[in-house]
């Protein structure tokens, strides 16, 4: 469910009589500065510059290249704090040693001089020394040999940490040299092992995500501080960080993920009538007992046993049936049946209200037109009252009290139900804590429902006296809605999520404002390309872009070809004229973008 003030939002907090003058009456406190966004949209152009800033970070303060630099950050998966502070627990040679990452100052790594002849350790024949490489790990094989471990590991989806061939060698080779040697003969390898490289930033960082929109925006979102957040990328889509679910707060992730399965699957219907028929061994449709034989018959014509679902013949006295005995039933059914009727009307009785204020939602989504044409009437007449910023404010504050009351319905079935705290709470303990969060829902729902009843009044129609009445009105419900959803927020983090042993279920907080808008990410370029180590430049496209990619279905898969949450792909620069192509992962994108 989309928050509906993304086209507005300008409008709305550009207004002088904001509710926060409302809500923050102590005068004597000192202002604080407003907080800049906790989240930031990576477009293409400005993903290589994400990369590189943490590559320089880790370059300067650990002397080091930059593709060790990029090792260490893929093995610590992009966390550059969680690798300084094993850099100052366990030194810098442990930190390299942990990761496969040979620091070589002093030795010689040159390969071996070109007019002698040398034996590879890998094929066992002698060339010459020009055609051999040795790597930082100082072992040194020959071209051919190196070229075809590289493709075979690329095309096995280790291209992010190629090992040398060395036995029981855990270095990771230079990327340089990887893609030197494979782009002679495949330049598409080449291409896709730069590929991954590149996307290993958001692949591999648990901060760093694609947007899930579809289609795909091209866009990622990092966030700086808590990954269980809610985020709004800068194309309109707002979601959830943690599942890439839409954004479904106070539900914790795995609630709404069995929540949307039971919608989608109906089911306590299915159990429903699992509990209730029995499928005919012949054409395998339910058939319900109407009667009290047990001997039944499907509309197919096969006959078979209600005791035990096997088929039978149709002759049968009140003690046996013709050709088939199962022996004394013993189920007791009716408690069964009667288990799941309760089931599937505590399921009933959630989705009905969480469908009710869903559709709530939907359909005050369409005042904000109505809303500009009531404001446009006041506006030409001559009246005193020239200030409607309260009628959006409360039409916002409406839409996001809406949201965060639906959505407490799923968290209540399942908060209060038997899938998942049945070890939890006792029965009195949840029947205090149901008692109190109900109290709170109930609250919260009165006073939205009277909110929605003043702001669609026809006020435009009234006389000054009575819109003043109401402009009251919708700023005191407003201010109360919001103090409601804040209170229930608390009791959820602090009384009821808070208190468990065994289950831990985050939720993203309320915001008082609406889910934050990522800002765009910046980068100065001038101060990273005198730390950067140049790569061999290959050949671009003259029109060379990255292209982001969706997949067709519901999850992307990584390098490796595991199910992956990560939404998309980038892809590749083209390549030149002739056929394939590279890009080089240290030119910033003004220069890709002019060849």
């Amino acid at each position: 469910m989309e928050d509906c003030m993304s086209s507005d939002e300008d409008y709305y907090y550009s207004d002088r009589d904001s509710l926060d003058g409302l809500e923050n009456e102590e005068s004597d406190l000192p202002w604080i500065p407003p907080k800049g966004p906790s989240s930031k949209v990576i477009t293409k152009e400005s993903l290589l510059a994400a990369q590189r800033d943490d590559l320089r970070r880790v370059m300067e303060l650990l002397s080091l290249r930059e593709h060790h630099a990029r090792t260490l950050l893929i093995h610590y998966r992009w966390d550059v704090e969680k690798l300084f502070a094993v850099f100052v627990e366990k030194g810098k040679t442990c930190l390299c040693a942990e990761a496969g990452v040979t620091v070589v100052e002093h030795h010689d790594l040159d390969s071996p001089p070109s007019s002698s002849l040398a034996m590879c350790n890998i094929c066992m024949e002698d060339v010459p020394g020009s055609e051999m490489t040795k790597m930082d790990c100082g072992h040194c094989f020959c071209n051919n040999c190196w070229t075809e471990h590289f493709i075979v590991k690329i095309n096995e989806g280790q291209s992010k940490r190629i090992r040398c061939m060395a036995h029981k060698c855990y270095a990771i080779c230079d990327e340089a040299v990887v893609r030197n040697l494979v782009s002679k003969g495949h330049r598409d390898l080449a291409e896709k092992f730069d590929r991954f490289l590149l996307e290993s930033y958001i692949e591999d960082n648990k901060m760093v995500k694609w947007c899930p929109s579809t289609p795909h925006c091209g866009n990622a979102i990092r966030v700086e501080d808590d990954e269980f957040c809610e985020v709004k990328c800068s194309c309109g889509l707002q979601f959830c960080f943690s599942c890439l679910s839409e954004a479904h707060s106070p539900c914790s992730c795995l609630m709404w993920e069995l929540w949307t399965k039971k919608c989608r699957d109906e089911s306590e219907t299915v159990n429903w009538i699992t509990v209730h028929t029995k499928p005919c061994p012949k054409c395998h449709k339910p058939v319900e007992k109407n009667g009290g034989c047990n001997l039944v018959s499907c509309i197919c014509g096969q006959a078979f046993c209600w005791l035990c679902g096997g088929a039978t013949g149709r002759d049968h006295t009140w003690s046996h049936i013709n050709g088939h005995s199962c022996g004394r039933y013993k189920e007791d059914r009716e408690k069964k049946a009667e288990r799941a009727k309760r089931d599937l009307y505590r399921y009933m009785h959630y989705h009905n209200r969480y469908k009710a204020h869903t559709d709530s939602f939907k359909l005050e989504s369409n005042l904000k037109e109505t809303i500009r044409e009531k404001v446009s009437n006041l506006e030409k007449k001559d009246s005193t009252l020239r200030d409607f910023s309260w009628v959006t404010n409360g039409l916002y504050r409406l839409f996001r009290s809406r949201r965060v009351l639906s959505y407490s319905y799923p968290f209540a079935f399942y908060m209060f139900g038997d899938d998942l705290f049945r070890d939890e709470m006792t029965e009195k303990e949840k029947e205090i804590k149901q008692q109190l969060f109900e109290d709170q829902q109930q609250q919260l729902e009165a006073n939205i429902e009277k909110l929605s009843k003043f702001i669609e009044e026809p006020f435009d129609q009234y006389e000054e006296e009575k819109v003043m009445g109401i402009r009251m009105q919708v700023i005191n419900l407003s201010v109360i809605t919001d103090t409601l959803c804040k209170k229930m927020y608390e009791c959820i983090e602090n009384d009821l999520l808070g208190s468990l042993q065994f289950g831990i279920h985050s939720i993203a907080p309320y915001q008082s404002k609406g889910i934050e808008k990522a800002a765009e990410l910046s980068v100065c370029w001038s101060c990273k390309d005198s730390n950067t180590e140049k790569c061999p430049t290959p050949d671009y496209h003259k029109n060379g872009t990255i292209e982001s990619e969706r997949p067709s279905g519901s999850r992307s898969s990584d390098e490796n070809g595991c199910p992956s949450r990560k939404r998309a792909r980038i892809g590749s620069l083209g390549g030149s004229s002739s056929g394939g192509g590279m890009f080089d992962l240290n030119l910033p994108p003004e220069v890709i973008d002019r060849n």
